[in-house]
């Protein structure tokens, strides 16, 4: 029997093995190992952050719906990863495999700007869980004095949805709450211009996104880099300082230590169009530990975003690789990088897609409306069901 493991119960850990459990059935031992013991919509943690939903609403244990499928589920920790001797490194020991599939996801490089973070630093961030939930309490004590706001992305980010999702959310809830204007706001952004979103832009993003932040009241600092973060305020490296009750900003990204080794100096893993590592053929890899270079050098370092769309679509082309090796059938086409994105602005919604991801490309679509934002609640919905009963082969 064929063994593989899956490092990761996220989006693309969870969709790869339950996308080989249904193609190859008894004809593979499949085990996913994840430091964490539930599935997390991560979409949603910017409206757990304000209140808006509860960690209840958006988890489902990984115990509970891999093993009754077949799948083995082990929660631990992965300290390393020997590729040469095809075999996990956990602390209780080694765990052989015929294929691996790295679904890992990024660690959090906080450390990487002095007072980032709310761990020792002055900032909250909304991309996991426990943070999110940590958000929520500093939002809590916020609402009860008041006073600015600094929202954005620092030097090195790549996943620039979830700052501007937070923006035009808080400006939503305090409006509802008529204490708008007891709150300027800045967003503050490495992209070299506001709705680049470290892709070259997305059709008329910039200026549509000028227009939205203009109506809204938020200023744009964009194309600035942070020197630090002190209690209260954030130093620009141009020498602007701005005043803050409440920072959420994101990091940048590296690859988790455990499988750094296998990618380039960031952490980040390259692999070839069926996600297959360019050298060890039976390691697969997707989601954001893939290493996806730039579109174009910026005047102050952006990563290129891996949204949860994508890393879907990385899996099942992974999944449907080994399955086809497995079974002696052909090859599934190779993956291909397009892109739907559903951003929430509180009241409202984005709709953008893209194929490619990547400039030039052959379609783009940006609207802004009502139903896109039914979409988002729809498809939050929609997902944690496919997830808890293992339907990789739905839409």
């Amino acid at each position: 029997m064929t063994r593989i493991v899956v490092l990761g119960g996220s989006f693309g850990g969870l969709t790869a093995s339950f996308e080989l459990k249904r193609l190859l059935g008894g004809r593979a031992e499949i085990t996913v190992v994840s430091d964490l013991d539930e599935f997390v919509f991560i979409p949603s943690l910017p409206w757990l952050s304000l209140g808006w939903r509860s960690a209840k609403d958006i988890t489902i244990p990984l115990k509970e719906i891999l093993e009754p499928k077949g799948i083995i589920f082990r929660h631990e920790e992965v300290k390393g990863v020997d590729a040469d001797s095809s075999k996990v490194i956990l602390g209780s020991g080694g765990l052989p495999y015929d294929y691996l599939v790295i679904a890992t996801g990024p660690a959090l490089a906080f450390g990487e700007v002095p007072g980032l973070g709310p761990d020792g630093g002055h900032t909250e961030c909304i991309f996991t869980l426990p943070l999110a939930e940590r958000a929520k309490k500093a939002w809590d004590r916020f609402l009860e004095n008041p006073g600015p706001m600094a929202v954005g992305s620092v030097q090195g980010a790549s996943c620039f949805g979830p700052p501007y999702e937070y923006a035009f959310e808080i400006d939503a809830e305090l409006r509802r709450r008529k204490i708008r204007h007891k709150v300027p706001m800045h967003f503050i952004t490495s992209e070299p211009y506001i709705g680049h979103f470290g892709i070259g832009g997305f059709g008329a993003s910039k200026r549509w996104l000028e227009d939205e932040f203009a109506e809204r009241d938020i200023k744009i600092l964009a194309n600035r880099a942070v020197e630090e973060f002190t209690p209260g305020e954030v130093k620009l490296k141009d020498g602007t300082k701005i005043p803050f009750k409440l920072a959420m900003f994101a990091p940048a990204m590296k690859g988790v230590p455990a499988v750094a080794h296998l990618g380039n100096p960031r952490g980040f893993i390259p692999v070839d169009e069926r996600m297959r590592h360019k050298t060890h053929k039976n390691v697969f890899v997707v989601g954001v530990a893939v290493a996806i270079a730039p579109p174009e050098p910026t005047p102050i370092p952006t990563g290129v975003p891996k949204t949860g769309f994508m890393t879907v679509r990385m899996a099942l082309a992974a999944a449907r690789t080994i399955a086809s090796e497995i079974r002696g059938t052909a090859m599934p086409g190779p993956y291909e990088m397009n892109v739907l994105c559903l951003m929430d602005m509180g009241t409202t919604a984005a709709y953008m897609s893209a194929k490619p991801l990547l400039p030039p490309r052959q379609e783009t679509t940006l609207k802004k409306a009502l139903w896109a934002r039914w979409m988002k609640m729809a498809f939050e919905r929609y997902f944690l069901f496919k997830m808890k009963h293992g339907l990789s082969n739905w839409p």
